[in-house]
Parts: structure tokens; sequence; C-alpha cells
């Protein structure tokens, strides 16, 4: 009883028509796309006539500064916010109508913060990632997909504990984890290293990675440009509503865009083993500490 309940959690809006159940796009093909997308926040236009494609098989950063954009373009693409003009579509089938279990089939999304008004123990919550796949056949997955999840985001000591009593990073990798156990092609991620520390940060990007790899359409929204430049197959840079750059992180993590879109000195220097950009903000030298 408890398992049908909590599945139910994530089936609440109403039916409609568009995107097909179990699909999975072959490696380079289309997963998303936009085309003129504008979005709008009640009465300003956040995003203007954006253009951008995201294939299976890589990972996509969206970087940029403080209200570029990168959330609300997420949320777009997850089907959360409509378009106020132009078009995104996932695997070719427009979000528009599409009913929610079917896009839950396709895509999983990790938003910035995850609130829950009741204790549900790390293991419950990891388990709503299973919601759109009550009664298909692939409902026979749930346990294998939960524990693998909760063993890829380093959550399975935490299983039987209250998810509020976890601290902010413990309960970012919980969230992680459920969509992890969602087994979509598509993963969409809001600043998932945001609460985390320096080991689980590279934990969180090495899953985006591997994911990528296995085939799956990943994109990750990333404050941190060295992670982004480091793990990303390619960068999509924004600003002001719009994306001012989009390629591979040597050609969009450059010292002059980076400078003129963050309105502060950047400096660029190849890792001296890698040849991964490094990027660091001009900063004066420090006083003389002697």
């Amino acid at each position: 009883m408890r398992a049908a309940r909590l599945r139910g959690l994530s089936l609440a809006r109403g039916p409609g028509r568009g995107v097909a159940g179990d699909w999975r796009p072959e490696r380079g093909a289309l997963a998303i796309q936009a085309r003129g997308l504008a979005v709008r926040r009640g009465t300003a236009t956040v995003l203007s006539d954006v253009d951008l494609d995201v294939r299976a098989g890589e990972l996509l950063a969206l970087v940029g500064p403080n209200g570029a954009g990168k959330t609300t373009l997420l949320a777009a693409a997850c089907g959360d916010l409509p378009a106020h003009a132009g078009t995104i579509t996932l695997g070719g089938a427009a979000l528009s109508g599409a009913k929610t279990v079917e896009l839950a089939r396709r895509r999983a999304m990790l938003p910035q913060h995850t609130t829950l008004a009741f204790p549900f123990t790390v293991a419950d919550v990891v388990a709503m990632g299973r919601a759109p796949w009550a009664g298909t056949p692939r409902q026979a997955e749930d346990t294998e997909a939960v524990a693998d999840a909760m063993r890829q985001a380093d959550v399975e000591r935490f299983a039987a504990r209250p998810f509020p009593s976890l601290s902010g990073g413990e309960q970012a990798r919980t969230a992680l984890a459920r969509a992890l156990a969602q087994r979509t092609p598509i993963l969409l991620l809001d600043e998932p290293t945001a609460a985390l520390d320096l080991h689980h940060q590279e934990l969180v990007l090495g899953i985006a990675r591997d994911r990528a790899r296995a085939g799956d359409a990943v994109v990750a929204v990333l404050h941190d440009l060295g992670l982004a430049a480091a793990y990303a197959d390619r960068v999509a840079l924004l600003a002001g509503g719009r994306v001012v750059a989009d390629g591979p992180p040597e050609r969009v993590l450059t010292a002059g865009t980076l400078s003129g879109v963050y309105q502060h000195r950047v400096e660029v220097i190849p890792h001296p083993r890698t040849g991964v950009p490094l990027i660091v903000p001009d900063r004066p030298a420090p006083p003389d500490r002697a």
C-alpha cells in the first residue's frame, strides 16, 4: 500500500497527447531541440530566441551569470514551463499536451532544491523515482534501480534516515539518487554540485559523464566553470536570456568571452598535465604577510 501511495506522488497532472512511453534515442540522435524559444515569467521575458540541440550520448553544461536564463531553459526542456514563442521537443515530439507520466518516462529532473513536508526515509524518496514505471514491465526493475541509484549517489548508509534529518549535501545527493532511479534517457540537473563538498562534486559530475557515455542525453546547469570545462562535451553560455556561445569547452570558455559575459576579468590557463582549461577570476596579488 505504501509503495503504491509513493508512486502516485509523481502522477498528479491531467491527461494530454504528445510524448509516447518507453523511448530511448540512438547515440547521436536529437533528444531535445529548441527553436526560437521564448519563455516569460510573469511580465518578464526570461528567454528570447533560443536555439539549442541536445544529443544522446553527450553532456551539455549550461553556464552563465545569475539571471542569464539557465534554470528557465532547463525548466522549459523539462516541460514545467510553457513556451511563450518557439518550440521545444523531446525526441521530435512536442512537449505541449504530453501526459505527465509519459514525460517522466523520457526525462528525469533534479531541481535546485527539494523540500518534503513529511519525514519520508531516504529509501522512500529514492523509490519515488520509480513512480512513472508503475504498472509497466519495467516495474520489475524497482528494487535494483533504487539500490543502484543509492550506491551511485553515496547515500546507501542513510537509507533508513528521515530525509529532513540530512545535511544539505546529503539531501542533494538523495534527490539525485531519485532522479537516477527513474532510469530515463534524458537527465536534467539544475546546479547539482551547489551544496556538495569537493569529493562529491567530482562524484556527481562523474556520474553525469558516465550517463552520457552510456548513451543518455545529460544537461547540467553549472556555476563552476572549471567543472564545466573538465566534464562537459559541450558548453552553452547564456547571457541576458540568450545563448551567446555554444560548442566544445575550449572554444566557448575563453578569457575574452567569459570576461565580457561575467563583467569581470577572467584568466584561462591550460592544465599542465591534461590541457583542460582552468578558469580563475583575475584577483589582486595578496598583501605581503611576512
